[in-house]
């Protein structure tokens, strides 16, 4: 387990999968990830339970929850992880609604960052943001990202082209509290 100030960082079970099966219908969530086709709950189960791959050091998938209850809130994840370069990529999101404010996402990334530079021996980690993400991008960039670069008109929502930022962390640039 990885433990923060607010959240602790666990493998998820497939008890999550009614919770994980609610944060992706929520248009709120989904409305800047870049989804797969929808997914039943039955699926999601089966893929949480029978047919869930272990984590890895090329995919890290974890549960946020909170500390004080061990209530499931969210999912961060590092992916893509190139030990020859010492590069992963981040994704996270906070599924309920209630905890959207209040720190869980920051604490929750800044726990996984210290995972991935202490004990993955990462040097860098990157992720993707859109432009109109500003409380996303406000984070990251608190927690030290910076922007590198645009791929212009990436990314199609609401009928309409957007781009995507990408921002990285090197080991040592990581913001603690």
């Amino acid at each position: 387990m990885l433990t923060g100030k607010l959240v602790r960082l666990r493998a998820f079970e497939p008890s999550d999968a009614e919770a994980l099966y609610r944060w992706n219908a929520d248009p709120e969530v989904g409305r800047w990830m870049i989804n797969d086709y929808p997914e039943s709950l039955a699926q999601l189960t089966k893929r949480l339970g029978e047919d869930r791959p272990r984590n890895t050091y090329d995919k890290l998938i974890l549960c946020v929850e909170t500390l004080a209850d061990r209530t499931p809130i969210g999912a961060i994840a590092l992916t893509d992880a190139d030990p020859e370069n010492g590069r992963a990529e981040l994704d996270v999101y906070i599924g309920e609604a209630s905890h959207r404010n209040g720190g869980y996402g920051t604490d929750a990334i800044r726990v996984l960052c210290r995972y991935g530079f202490d004990q993955m021996r990462l040097h860098g980690i990157s992720l993707w943001v859109v432009p109109d993400n500003h409380p996303a991008r406000h984070v990251y960039q608190k927690l030290g990202f910076v922007e590198e670069g645009r791929e212009r008109e990436r990314f199609r929502r609401d009928g309409k082209w957007h781009d995507l930022i990408v921002m990285s962390l090197l080991e040592g640039e990581l913001v603690e509290d």
